[in-house]
């Protein structure tokens, strides 16, 4: 229910998220059905990319789907965050990057239009709400406020990684990724660092939630997706020492996922017994 600190948003942000969840949904569908959206992509992607990126977008439609079963301040402050950390740096990686892009096509014209507009209409809902408190949370233990943190800094410092050095820190990966997608899958880890940091700083039960779900999902789909696109081609070398540790990485990722959505369900069920 709406209280005076986790207000409804306004309408116009439901109608955004409409129209991001739309878009998404032909993003999720690199991972289910790569033959069919793979043509019409804004620019050239391997079947690995494909997948990777599919299982990342299958991610993010269903945390924004998030936002419009909540309505509230509360988790869509972390959404917006997320959501506009990720696409400003998606923004740059592609401006950087114009090379990889034919803008005789319209999917390019696109891909941006739709990118900046995300970052400028979270932007805003971001600036307008900037003096807002966050809506109460939950009381966090002493492991989860030491070990937030840490896992902030370790995904932050990784995406700044493959940023600045995407040749250098995406050469663990299990199939060879050039320096434009490394920039974009930076992006991902940069984006689930400032949540994680958001989380951390203050806890709503709903945003714990969502934060673990879009972990739980980030991680099981990369590795499921890894997985099955290498049934197709054989081409991952599975003992090879940067698949492993890329292995241990998202599968991490995912555990951290499920265990942020068992403290979310605890904090859930003892709120509905009082």
């Amino acid at each position: 229910m709406p209280t005076p600190n986790n207000p409804p948003f306004p309408a116009a942000l439901r109608l955004f998220s409409v129209v991001v969840i739309i878009v998404l949904i032909i993003g999720a569908g690199l991972f289910f059905a790569p033959v069919l959206v793979k043509p019409g992509w804004p620019w050239a992607v391997t079947p690995f990319n494909a997948r990777f990126l599919g299982g990342f977008y299958t991610a993010e439609m269903v945390v924004m789907a998030a936002l419009l079963f909540w309505n509230r301040w509360s988790p869509g402050r972390l959404v917006l965050v997320m959501a506009f950390i990720f696409t400003a740096i998606v923004s740059v990686a592609s401006f950087v990057n114009l090379g990889y892009f034919n803008f005789g096509r319209k999917a390019p014209w696109l891909w941006f239009l739709v990118y900046l507009g995300s970052v400028a209409v979270s932007g805003m809902f971001l600036w307008r709400a900037r003096a807002r408190p966050s809506a109460k949370g939950v009381t966090l233990s002493s492991a989860w406020r030491g070990y937030m943190p840490v896992e902030s800094v370790i995904l932050g410092l990784y995406g700044v990684g493959l940023l600045l050095f995407p040749l250098t820190f995406s050469s663990i990966w299990p199939w060879p990724v050039d320096a434009f997608h490394a920039q974009v899958y930076s992006a991902i880890f940069l984006a689930g660092a400032g949540g994680i940091y958001l989380v951390w700083r203050s806890a709503p039960r709903e945003e714990l939630l969502v934060l673990g779900l879009a972990q739980f999902l980030v991680g099981l789909l990369a590795i499921l997706g890894l997985v099955i696109t290498d049934a197709a081609v054989h081409r991952i070398d599975w003992t090879a020492t940067g698949t492993l540790c890329w292995l241990a990485l998202f599968g991490w990722i995912g555990i951290s996922g499920v265990f942020k959505l068992y403290a979310a369900s605890r904090y859930f069920m003892s709120q509905s017994a009082s």
